[in-house]
């Protein structure tokens, strides 16, 4: 899986055999330099776009590779022991609304390079019938996370936060939120020169601007009921910096950004989770501190952890979910959820490319 974040790629082996998932073993691996900035150019027209991303595609191929490798050599599995590899692709165009969804990656080369089939364009098929293409993972959370009798809601914070509605007897339901760690990475990185807000540092040592506040919420997506799915192609600097008036301090921004990551996020629980009892938080969003004390103070009547409360690590779930994503298309099942998607019917999901 490599996510909106745009900081890397998380590798899990995973067991699918039993009742439940096992994460065998996990490995992360950070872009090479440069594919980030080049991933960024692509969210926008450029000339020679075309032969951008098709070469930047071959190089997250090498790079998903190489990731496997190392992957598998940490565990001692051979690669003909592995079923398939479900790669996600990095988004560089998301937008449903004209009928499509990219998601760059060779998945011939890198089926070529690792010998074991590949599962990817997991999206496309989704949208071809009707649908937002995303969320895609709350099928996975309804399957290993539901609970019987408690109302649970699993909040993934990467670049875009992302929510799936676990009620115990009524419908699971899932919806992008807004931004997650987006903005406010792209903000510190400008100011800092730092990848990302450790433990909400920054954003703590600033002041939240109501005015801003407001202006930043009163973007109509927040409102949206879902089905809904955002990205880059929304939620970036260029918006963002349409609504400063440029004499803001720079913490402060940071706090604000923080604060519009937690009200869009709790306001959506209000509005379209109500009951929810327990909230599980994954993704990278999750290890802030400062912001997950900001999520708890908004929604007082939730009791919020992190996922590994429930068996599944934080960091590697959506890389798990992804493996279980290409088991559904390998046994031809669908694995999409229209309440979720606004899909007009089940689809199986995915493109197999054979070893």
């Amino acid at each position: 899986m490599s996510g909106t974040s745009l900081d890397g790629i998380d590798t899990a082996l995973v067991d699918l055999s039993g009742d439940t998932p096992a994460l065998l073993a996990s490995h992360y691996q950070a872009y090479p330099p440069g594919i980030k900035d080049a991933l960024l150019a692509l969210h926008h027209p450029a000339p020679n776009e075309l032969h951008q991303s098709q070469l930047i595609s071959n190089e997250l191929a090498r790079a998903y590779a190489e990731a496997t490798h190392a992957l598998l050599k940490g565990a001692g599995v051979q690669a003909d022991q592995v079923q398939a590899i479900g790669c996600h692709g990095q988004t560089v165009r998301h937008r449903p609304e004209h009928g499509y969804t990219i998601q760059l990656n060779n998945a011939a080369l890198l089926a070529e390079l690792t010998h074991i089939h590949v599962v990817s364009d997991f999206r496309s098929r989704d949208i071809a019938a009707g649908g937002q293409g995303a969320p895609l993972v709350p099928a996975f959370h309804a399957l290993a996370l539901r609970h019987a009798t408690t109302h649970r809601a699993i909040l993934n914070i990467g670049g875009i936060a992302n929510l799936t509605d676990l009620p115990a007897t009524d419908k699971v339901s899932g919806f992008d939120t807004g931004p997650g760690n987006l903005l406010m990475d792209a903000w510190i990185g400008k100011h800092l020169d730092l990848p990302y807000d450790k433990d909400g540092a920054w954003a703590a040592s600033g002041k939240v601007i109501p005015a801003l506040l407001a202006r930043l919420l009163a973007e109509p997506f927040f409102t949206m009921a879902p089905p809904k799915s955002t990205g880059r192609d929304l939620f970036n600097v260029a918006w963002l910096e349409r609504l400063l008036h440029g004499n803001e301090s720079a913490a402060d921004v940071q706090a604000t950004l923080l604060a519009l990551t937690v009200t869009s996020i709790a306001d959506a629980v209000k509005r379209f989770c109500p009951g929810t009892k327990e909230l599980y938080l994954c993704g990278g969003g999750a290890h802030n501190g400062t912001l997950a004390a900001h999520l708890q103070q908004a929604l007082p009547r939730c009791h919020i952890q992190k996922t590994e409360a429930l068996g599944i690590a934080a960091d590697w779930m959506e890389a798990i979910a992804f493996a279980w994503l290409a088991q559904q298309t390998l046994h031809l099942r669908p694995a999409n959820l229209p309440v979720v998607t606004g899909a007009k019917h089940p689809c199986v999901l995915g493109a197999i490319y054979p070893a």
